[in-house]
């Protein structure tokens, strides 16, 4: 069975959470992302390439860097804020009058390793390698990457109770595509859900972010050499998944 976990997020104000909000960092080229981008937008972070004039290449040591200092940044700034205890997320997309939910939380690098995060494309070392730079300097992901797994009553149900509630966020974003998210605190909730994931769960398919994966993967092997002490519980075990 594949092994979650809730985590504390790192995300933006409510009041400002469009201002921050922005498009996978690989659906816009660097002069694309450089227009839309505006103060706040998360692609200062994504793609910080777009920081410089004329743009750099985004392989250069100096783009990695100024991600790492606008991330830190926008925190200090009250731009990203950390929530004060670790709960797992209900994130909702609407597109063309359909809508689809999915459970924000931590997925486990030994299942990737193990084979039970299952995928079906193969991926570009290069691509690879740039997503895994990325990860090891921030100590964080991002982005996430979008899983799905074999349907569930139980889980259903649990999210559909939650989407009853008024979410944290919603918000129509410029291409018409329609964003909602719901934060689950409730301690009872949160054991239950991991509970289901441990025990009725067998495994994740890749729908979305092959690289991400891989690259947090790698990551969590390379830290994990490193560590005389690994236990597997470690943060470097886990990454962002929806």
């Amino acid at each position: 069975m594949v092994k979650v976990k809730p985590f504390a997020a790192i995300r933006p104000p409510k009041d400002i959470v469009t201002e921050v909000a922005a498009p996978p960092y690989d659906v816009l080229n660097s002069e694309e992302a450089k227009k839309m981008a505006g103060e706040k937008s998360l692609l200062h972070i994504t793609k910080p390439e777009i920081d410089f004039s004329p743009i750099l290449p985004d392989h250069d040591r100096q783009v990695y860097d100024k991600a790492v200092a606008n991330f830190s940044e926008w925190q200090k700034k009250g731009w990203l804020v950390q929530d004060k205890k670790p709960c797992y997320y209900v994130y909702a997309q609407t597109m063309d009058g359909r809508t689809q939910y999915g459970l924000v939380l931590c997925a486990h690098t030994d299942d990737y390793s193990g084979g039970r995060i299952k995928k079906h494309e193969l991926t570009r070392k290069d691509k690879e390698d740039d997503r895994m730079v990325h990860v090891k300097i921030q100590n964080a992901n991002i982005e996430p990457v979008f899983f799905a797994y074999k349907d569930n009553a139980e889980l259903n149900g649990i999210v559909s109770q939650v989407v009853t509630g008024k979410p944290e966020y919603s918000f129509t974003d410029e291409n018409g595509f329609g964003h909602a998210f719901w934060i689950i605190d409730d301690d009872a909730l949160i054991s239950r859900i991991t509970e289901i994931f441990t025990d009725k769960v067998d495994s994740f398919y890749v729908a979305d972010g092959h690289h991400r994966t891989a690259a947090a993967a790698r990551v969590g092997a390379e830290k994990r050499a490193g560590n005389a002490g690994h236990t597997g519980d470690e943060e470097y075990n886990y990454f962002m998944a929806v």
